[in-house]
């Protein structure tokens, strides 16, 4: 059995950078437990896998796909990055017809759209709400030590931790965080976080203006130690940022070592636009 698989790297227009997901188209379905095994295999954030809903469905005519997203150690609810990537090999590679693709999805259904050189993601928005820092304080001290922290926020839909550094920490301090994310397990043992963002207001100026905040992603409950461009995190960081900004636009830039940039547009819907450029940089079959 042959499966066409792609590796894509979202959220960036150049190779090796941004975050690279495994694309794997499928004919037909596969024993549950393969796919576990294939994510494990191709040893990557996320691996995602495109399957036909209906018997006559066309990679290239149809519009509408199921779509799963799995870690090297188990299945995730939501995935930008890979989803970006999954429209990328639909539009791409596979030159699919329809302006708009439908994804349907654990999250339900996602809105994938080409935008010049874009592809423009439908998220849900995930607001977070305040924390008590007492209840995860073992957890921040083991991600940033005695940093200050300005703001802490938890989203209860996503378990996502949101701790917003001080506004006088410039970004290369973001940058350069040693952050060992391994000690976060022993730290956090209640499941009620599952991820945990780092994230610092943007610099007007500078070298590095333009950009209206900046955040690092670490997930290794999910068995991703550090995550380097994370859509599902940006539709928490979205609706944070905008309420603390004022703003419904804005351009965000994730800080990883490979780094990779979201352009953001809030909608009236309760819903988050996030937009991203891609680079597909592997093309071949995983052979069964």
């Amino acid at each position: 059995m042959q499966i066409p698989t792609f590796t894509v790297d979202a959220f960036t227009d150049r190779p090796f950078s941004g975050n690279p997901a495994a694309v794997c188209l499928l004919e037909s379905d596969l024993n549950e437990d393969v796919h576990q095994k294939i994510a494990t295999e191709m040893n990557l954030s996320e691996t995602a896998f495109i399957r036909k809903l209906q018997p006559g469905d066309d990679f290239t005519k149809s519009s509408c796909f199921g779509l799963r997203w799995f870690t090297p150690a188990n299945e995730v609810p939501l995935c930008g990055h890979a989803t970006l990537a999954a429209a990328a090999v639909l539009f791409h590679i596979r030159k699919n017809t329809n302006a708009v693709l439908t994804f349907v999805t654990l999250s339900g259904e996602l809105k994938a759209r080409r935008m010049e050189d874009y592809i423009v993601l439908d998220l849900p928005l995930y607001l977070t709400y305040p924390q008590v820092l007492q209840e995860v304080e073992d957890l921040i001290k083991a991600a940033i030590g005695d940093m200050v922290v300005q703001d802490l926020r938890y989203s209860p839909d996503t378990k996502k931790l949101l701790v917003r550094l001080s506004d006088a920490y410039e970004r290369s301090v973001l940058e350069e965080l040693q952050v060992n994310a391994q000690r976060f397990l022993s730290a956090e043992k209640t499941g009620k976080v599952k991820g945990l963002i780092l994230t610092l207001k943007g610099n007007s100026s500078g070298k590095h203006k333009g950009h209206d905040f900046y955040s690092r992603y670490f997930a290794p409950w999910y068995g991703v130690l550090e995550d380097p461009v994370t859509g599902s995190a940006h539709a928490v960081l979205s609706s944070y940022w905008s309420e603390q900004l004022g703003k419904k636009e804005m351009l965000a830039f994730q800080c990883s070592r490979r780094g990779g940039e979201l352009k953001i547009s809030l909608r009236n819907d309760g819903r988050v636009d996030i937009a991203g450029q891609i680079a597909i940089v592997l093309k071949g079959n995983l052979t069964l």
